[in-house]
């Protein structure tokens, strides 16, 4: 497993930040002022327990769901005030988003895939092909390229979607429990395939996760508790010290 590194670009301003971020879904809370910042460049992992409202975060930062009240910001563009259509037009061009289980399209082939956002912004089917097998083979997955989703492994899976996550070059990615349907070994490739495409790229990352072997890949790691971001000590920092201390 890879050790936690300094962010590489040294950039103090932010690319996305929230502040004061609430959201309700009928009568659950999910999100109560919730505020964080990602830098151009770096790995933050997003951690906390189930219900804390992790994935709520990455949504509203991604542009995908807005929140009830606060701000998300992308640069000077407030995401929370952008039309439909430009959060769209995000989502295809300057964001990638990969979800526990993927999300693969079962109908079309692993190439066709990850070709999706490229075709959907315009990119001419030839280069979207050439620009796809590139990505799939960074991954490790370009053997595969020709199969339905459905035959292949979990590891696999989620190699595809790294790639498809990457094809459009974006500035950043959302990684919702990347690993959290892997075995631990899996869960290690994929991790090490994430790392090693942001550092290579550098986008940034927002990963979201409960395991803390997995957040131990990032450069910074916070916490969310009932519905608040938290920094300093995480819960995992502080069980894995006091096992230390035993």
């Amino acid at each position: 497993m890879s050790t936690r590194n300094e962010n590489p670009s040294g950039a103090a301003e932010p690319m996305i930040g929230a502040t004061g971020l609430t959201k309700q879904y009928g009568r659950s809370q999910a999100l109560r002022g919730a505020s964080v910042t990602l830098r151009a460049g770096e790995i933050l992992a997003v951690t906390g327990a189930s219900g804390s409202g992790k994935s709520t975060l990455l949504h509203c930062l991604a542009g995908i769901v807005r929140p009830d009240e606060g701000e998300v910001s992308y640069g000077r563009e407030r995401l929370d005030r952008a039309s439909e259509n430009r959060l769209s037009e995000l989502r295809r061009t300057d964001f990638g988003v990969v979800f526990q289980f993927g999300q693969l399209i079962p109908e079309l082939t692993v190439r066709d895939n990850v070709m999706l956002p490229l075709l959907l912004a315009g990119t001419d089917r030839a280069a979207a092909q050439d620009r796809a097998d590139e990505w799939l083979e960074r991954f490790g997955v370009r053997g595969q390229a020709a199969l339905r989703p459905g035959e292949l492994s979990g590891g696999q899976g989620q190699r595809v979607a790294l790639a498809r996550a990457w094809v459009t070059g974006p500035k950043a990615v959302f990684a919702d429990e990347p690993t959290g349907a892997l075995d631990s070994l899996a869960g290690e490739q994929v991790m090490t395939a994430l790392v090693h495409a942001a550092r290579e790229s550098g986008a940034a990352v927002l990963l979201i996760t409960h395991d803390a072997q997995i957040a131990a890949y990032a450069d910074r790691e916070v916490w969310l508790r009932d519905g608040a971001v938290h920094s300093g000590a995480t819960p995992f920092a502080v069980q894995e010290a006091a096992h230390h201390e035993g």
